[in-house]
């Protein structure tokens, strides 16, 4: 594999919203008999490299093109077995270490799906494709606009961080922006008022008391609150607080979070839903490939007009979206061959 042009995929910045550089580079740069490029329709475009010659692959491997901010340029270093990696891990063997944004994901994916394709056009095979989309991090903009103007295929492969493992299972997603109202009045008075900060730390209360049900696959139930914005001076009680609480939902709970959310509001309360993705099963039955369970997001959910979908890939989910994301040069080439891996054994069941 050539590292060198890794090193050159990282260096290209690509956060939501900006990815179309790195498209361009990549157009320029990978080899496919084919190279078809679709606008989003938000300024990002999405990329297909075909290796079919029919604009279709059946079996496409799929991952995306942006990254969280800030960009975090490439640096690398070789490791001992024994050293002490970025996340606290243990290096298995002596590796290269290469570090910075998106090297775990997804541009490691990109980096090890890229070179599958490459070897299994060496091989012989040809019906397959390896499509780059934009957005995954922003609300999977790129995959809804891929899904809605193209067609599927037999089998997709996404590419996320999961330890080259496959996932049998992932939690599902919930997302509500809630604005909870007050009363404003003098701070030293607070009878005459009712604050909306005191209101919103009931609801906190409230929900933490709720008991999920605990899924005996994807297990507990969580969520998160950000854009918290409460706009009053500290002299004055709060008239209104907003935020965004996020759900990571289960098989068994995933029904019931919106009634739960209504029933811990208080009256008044506004409740805007904004969708989400359901928790979903995927193909995971590879003979010496590991499988697990996730609980994060990803483009397969939105990508549904294929017949069956997988999720496996290079790196840690602990590590990305952080300052210490990372990437071992040995994972690369394990990915590589676990992609080889997965499309034989499909290829093979479709041949029967």
């Amino acid at each position: 594999m050539d590292l060198d042009l890794f090193l050159e995929i990282l260096g290209v910045p690509s956060i939501s919203g900006d990815e179309r550089t790195l498209a361009g580079f990549l157009k320029e740069r990978l080899a496919a008999p084919q190279v078809h490029e679709y606008e989003v329709g938000d300024g990002t475009v999405n990329l297909l490299f075909d290796w079919s010659g029919t604009g279709r692959p059946s079996f496409v491997f799929c991952t995306h093109l942006d990254t969280v901010p800030p960009h975090i340029p490439p640096s690398v270093a070789l490791v001992s077995a024994g050293d002490r990696l970025p996340d606290g891990e243990t290096a298995l063997r002596d590796d290269t270490l290469i570090k910075g944004r998106g090297s775990c994901d997804a541009k490691g994916q990109i980096f090890s799906m890229y070179n599958a394709c490459l070897k299994l056009r060496g091989e012989g095979f040809k019906d397959f494709g390896l499509l780059l989309l934009s957005g995954e991090e922003t609300g999977s903009q790129g995959a809804k606009a891929y899904d809605r103007d193209n067609p599927g295929g037999d089998f997709l492969v996404v590419g996320e961080p999961t330890g080259n493992r496959l996932v049998s299972a992932s939690k599902g997603t919930k997302s509500f922006e809630v604005t909870i109202p007050g009363k404003a009045c003098h701070s030293g008075y607070p009878e005459a008022g009712a604050s909306a900060v005191e209101r919103f730390v009931d609801l906190m209360n409230t929900l933490n008391l709720v008991e999920f049900p605990n899924d005996p696959i994807l297990g507990p139930t969580t969520w998160n609150v950000g854009d918290l914005v409460s706009s009053n001076p500290q002299n004055i009680l709060s008239p209104e607080i907003s935020f965004r609480i996020y759900f990571r939902t289960t098989f068994a709970t995933d029904d019931l979070i919106h009634n739960k959310l209504l029933g811990a509001c208080q009256r008044g309360s506004v409740i805007h839903a904004y969708g989400g993705d359901p928790p979903m099963t995927y193909f995971s039955d590879v003979e010496g490939i590991p499988s697990i369970t996730a609980a994060f997001g990803s483009d397969a959910p939105r990508l549904g007009k294929f017949a069956r979908r997988a999720i496996i890939g290079p790196g840690s989910i602990l590590t990305a979206h952080t300052d210490k994301e990372y990437v071992l040069a040995g994972d690369l080439a394990t990915a590589v061959e676990r992609y080889v891996a997965l499309f034989k054994t499909v290829t093979n069941e479709l041949n029967k």
